[in-house]
């Protein structure tokens, strides 16, 4: 078995994501080569084939261009899976090569199970098991849901690779996107509420400890989506990515999506009912609570302390 792991370069670095491809590939027990339109001065450390082309000649976005490269790469390679991160890299440039190649394409997958692969449904409070049906088989995979145990080593054996497709697409550079709302990002301390908190009512005493804790409050998505907070406070894949010193969970389930959005927090502490919930994998401390009582003992005794 053998895979094909489109890596991603963006404004001049090397994303990070490729390692999460490996560890993909190494679940499914395949072979890897990898693909990257970028720079010689970036590349990803591993033991193996990889294609590169030059993003300072066709740019970091021009999907007719990346496409023709790719295609190319998986010509040579014959590669069973052609995997992506479900990035916006991704869910542009997937679809394009599914299409050319007829193949299937399973999006967003976030675990492999019996050989099959997982993939969220329902807004991702359910999950199904998919089976491709075709030789080869486009992936994306959904951010945080793979990993290496330790960090890759090795130098690649570079084939350079070109086009003369042009595109009918012109890459300008990057733009920021401008400010809104609560920047999460630059929070010390943030406590989220999840699904647990139970009504909007109850959102205050998250507010009350992140007051206390002198940070912010953040949400997961089902709070978000409820309307019970604003979008600027989500953290997840969809929202915010956050990396505080303390990041409290009170409610939380711990859905992949939700973990890929904090898991670099620095000290974890989790309130939950449930002792077995997948964010306890992930907390430094568990307090098994409901948080509609601890949450409020908790505030007093800061405020008191």
């Amino acid at each position: 078995m053998k895979a094909l792991l489109v890596a991603e370069y963006r404004d001049g670095q090397l994303l990070g994501s490729y390692q999460e491809l490996m560890g993909f590939a190494r679940q499914l027990g395949a072979d890897y080569a990898m693909f990257l339109v970028g720079s010689s001065a970036a590349l990803p450390a591993f033991e193996g084939t990889l294609y590169l082309a030059d993003a300072a000649q066709v740019g970091d976005y021009n999907p007719d261009a990346h496409k023709h490269m790719l295609l190319s790469a998986i010509e040579q390679e014959q590669p069973d899976y052609v995997v992506f991160s479900h990035s916006s890299y991704g869910w542009d440039l997937a679809p394009r090569v599914a299409c050319n190649l007829q193949a299937s394409q399973i999006s967003e997958v976030v675990e492999i199970k019996d050989g099959t692969m997982v993939v969220p449904v329902c807004n991702a409070k359910l999950r199904r098991q998919v089976t491709p049906n075709t030789p080869v088989t486009v992936v994306t995979l959904q951010a945080g849901a793979f990993g290496l145990a330790e960090p890759p080593t090795g130098n690649p054996e570079v084939k350079e690779i070109t086009t003369d497709v042009l595109g009918s697409i012109t890459f300008t550079g990057y733009e920021q996107a401008e400010a809104g709302g609560v920047d999460l990002s630059k929070s010390e301390v943030i406590v989220s509420a999840g699904r647990g908190v139970g009504k909007p009512e109850n959102m205050s005493i998250i507010g009350d400890l992140a007051k206390a804790l002198g940070g912010d409050y953040g949400a997961s998505r089902p709070v978000v989506d409820s309307e019970w907070v604003e979008h600027n406070r989500q953290v997840g894949t969809t929202g915010q990515t956050v990396s505080p010193k303390l990041y409290v969970a009170c409610g939380i389930s711990g859905a992949i999506q939700h973990l890929a959005g904090m898991k670099k927090s620095e000290f974890i502490v989790a309130v939950n009912t449930d002792k077995d919930a997948p964010i306890s994998e992930v907390a430094d401390v568990l307090v098994v609570a409901d948080l509609k009582q601890f949450v409020p003992a908790l505030t007093e005794k800061l405020k008191d302390g």
